[in-house]
């Protein structure tokens, strides 16, 4: 029997990760053993600004971009990031219809320093999934195996970059009247603009 699928951990995964996740009624295993790969979702998040797309990048410590495992990718604080995210999601989505309504315990993911990306990254999942009304049993890879039996690998970098493969329906975005439709933002793109009806559109 083959194992469930495979998925990369991501920070503030986009809407057709989500998505993929709920073809496998969200059965699946994270992979923490991988070589942290550079210009990914682990650590971008894209949103929605008054000029388009914009891209959320959380630092990482120098050198954890070589052959460093996934799991032990230290997170960089040189500079203030998390206020610079924070303000940004608050200059985006202060004007959505439910970003009051997370605002108070999302904003604790921009206070609370976590020492490694997995980690960070995983609070963020497990708050995520909360608020999409899906009970989920964490699993996680005991090693690193290139290609494994698995119903679906969605580790590769280029996944979850267009939502071809897994398109979502339109729904309303804050600035829409700017930048018409814009697919695949960051799932706190979904949850902000429509609230608990987000689960429906995944």
């Amino acid at each position: 029997m083959q194992s469930p699928a495979l998925f990369p951990l991501f920070y503030l995964p986009p809407v057709s990760y989500f998505s993929a996740l709920s073809q496998h009624d969200y059965i699946f295993e994270l992979e923490k053993f991988e070589h942290f790969p550079k210009q990914t979702f682990r650590n971008r998040a894209t949103v929605v600004s008054p000029n388009g797309p914009l891209n959320l990048f959380l630092p990482v410590v120098k050198g954890s971009k070589f052959h460093t495992t996934m799991k032990d990718v230290r997170i960089s604080y040189d500079f203030k990031w998390q206020r610079l995210h924070w303000l940004t999601l608050q200059t985006c989505y202060r004007n959505s219809a439910y970003f009051e309504y997370y605002e108070d315990d999302f904003a604790g993911f921009f206070e609370k320093q976590h020492e490694f990306l997995f980690d960070h990254n995983l609070e963020i999942m497990d708050w995520l999934f909360k608020q999409l009304k899906k009970k989920v049993d964490f699993q996680f890879t005991t090693e690193f195996v290139k290609d494994p039996e698995v119903v679906a690998d969605y580790r590769d970098r280029s996944m979850f970059k267009t939502d071809a493969a897994h398109p979502a329906k339109p729904y309303f975005q804050v600035f829409d009247d700017r930048n018409g439709f814009l697919p695949n933002m960051s799932i706190v793109d979904l949850l902000f603009n429509q609230g608990p009806q987000s689960k429906s559109f995944l």
